[in-house]
Order: C-alpha cells, then structure tokens, then sequence
C-alpha cells in the first residue's frame, strides 16, 4: 500500500513505476528497448537496466514524452558505452513516434553502491527506477525516508547548475538550431528546478512525489512568495516538447534559480562533493 503522500505502511518511500503500468502505446518502444540494450551490451558488460521517468509511472503522452533509462555496468562507463547509449538512443527515438526523445544514463554498479551515492544515485535506483533486465539493485539498498540528509544529497548541489545554465541560454541563440536549444534547456531547467522545490521542503511535508504540478503545490504552502514561479516552472516543464519561452526561462535562471540554492543551503547544507 501507498499513501498520498508516497510513502509505504512503514513510513519510508514507495518505489514509484512499474512495467505493468506502462500505456499500451509505450510497450513497443519498452520491449525493443530491452532487446536492444541485451544485444548491444551483453552479461559481460551489462548488470542491470531500468526504466524511469512518465512511462514506468504510467503517465507518458505519445509525441509527447521522453523515453529514460539507466543502465549499471559491471564497470565504469568507458568511451565505447557511451557510444553505444549514443547509438541505442539515436536507434529507439527514430524508429517510434510515440516517444520524443530517448536518454540513457550509464553508471557503474560500484559507484551506485557506493556510500558516497547512498542518497543519491543509490535512492534513485531503489526508489525512482523500475527493473527492466538484470539483478535489482534495490535489493542491495536501504529503504528510505523523507529526511534531510536524502534533501542534501538529491539537490544540494543546485548551486553548481546556475553557471552552466546561464552560459547555454547566452550561447542558444549560436546554436545550429536555437529553438531546439532553449528547448532542450527549457526542459532541464524547469524539471529541476521543480523537483529541487519539493526536496527542499520534503522533510517537513513528510511525504515524496514525481509529479511536477504536485511538488509545485506542496511547495507552495511552505514558501507562498514564490508559489508563482513553482508553477511557472511546471508550465515551461510541460510545454518544453514544443515550445520555449525565453522570458520565462531567463527569470526561473536568473531569479527562482539562485534564490532556491541560497535557500537549500541555508535549510539542509551542501552535498557531499563529488570527484
């Protein structure tokens, strides 16, 4: 059982997706999925693979939503992997219509176990991922609780992202296809951004969400002064398959963006650096 607020009988947080609540119209792009990853990675290479995002959680949108997946390597990912994820994403998002947009992330078994990503990357995996081939890592991860540690340690690096994302909506208009661009960085800074609001106030709302509307509004009732630009973020983050809105991009970068990482700060502490 879970509740509304995300979190099982014993208080820790569900694991959300599963393949049984895939949309009909995404199993196609699922199953080749799974094929494919075997035949391009192999047991030699390949732990383990998993599904993650709208299409395990059964709220994908053909032509509208992206395909995400995670595979854990029996190594760290070299050159020729990433190649490889190049090439099963590139294969995946021209063959099926229904999806726009393929991401493979690659990781290595160690570095998901590791104490350092224990509530991160390890978090992710048990409580963000469904199992698509392989061994499950959750088995070999704690159960989790909304705490400040996990807040610390999933978004307490938000700080770092600013610098990037200001000099890609500076070099958008440069790009081969500036459109696509803001686009993509429209995308990547809503979600974000959205996601860091609800961790930032996840230990004292006690509970976890995905949904992007949701976070906003439990965001909300802590911080009202800037429920707007919450639910700004959630409309870039929806209308960013088809259209970005610079204005709107440029006061989530340059004003929502480093008032939440002084705030995160100031509330949970930085993460943990990484190498």
């Amino acid at each position: 059982m879970t509740t509304t607020q995300g979190l099982d009988r014993d208080g820790c947080i569900a694991r959300e997706g599963s393949l049984d609540r895939v949309p009909p119209a995404f199993a196609p792009v699922v199953a080749a999925a799974r094929e494919r990853i075997a035949a391009a990675f192999g047991p030699d290479r390949l732990h383990s693979a998993y599904l993650y995002g709208s299409v395990p959680r059964g709220t994908a949108t053909p032509g509208v939503s992206d395909l995400d997946l995670l595979l854990a390597l029996h190594h760290e990912p070299t050159a020729a992997d990433r190649a490889g994820a190049d090439a099963l994403e590139a294969a995946l998002d021209g063959e099926f219509a229904q999806v726009n947009g393929v991401g493979v992330v690659l990781a290595g078994t160690d570095t998901l176990l590791s104490e350092l990503e224990r509530h991160d990357l390890g978090w992710f995996v048990a409580c963000l991922c469904t199992p698509l081939l392989g061994e499950d890592l959750a088995a070999r991860l704690p159960r989790y609780r909304p705490t400040p540690l996990l807040a610390r340690e999933t978004n307490g690096d938000l700080a770092l992202f600013l610098p990037r994302w200001r000099e890609r909506l500076a070099a958008a208009d440069t790009a081969a296809d500036p459109e696509a661009e803001l686009r993509r960085l429209a995308r990547a800074v809503s979600r974000h951004l959205v996601r860091s609001c609800l961790t930032l106030v996840m230990p004292r709302w006690g509970g976890w969400t995905s949904d992007l509307a949701a976070s906003a509004e439990v965001f909300a009732g802590y911080y009202p002064e800037r429920a707007a630009q919450a639910r700004l973020a959630v409309t870039v983050a929806r209308t960013a398959a088809t259209t970005a809105d610079r204005a709107a991009l440029t006061e989530l970068v340059d004003d929502l963006g480093p008032w939440l990482a002084a705030e995160y700060a100031a509330v949970h502490g930085v993460k943990a650096p990484r190498p």
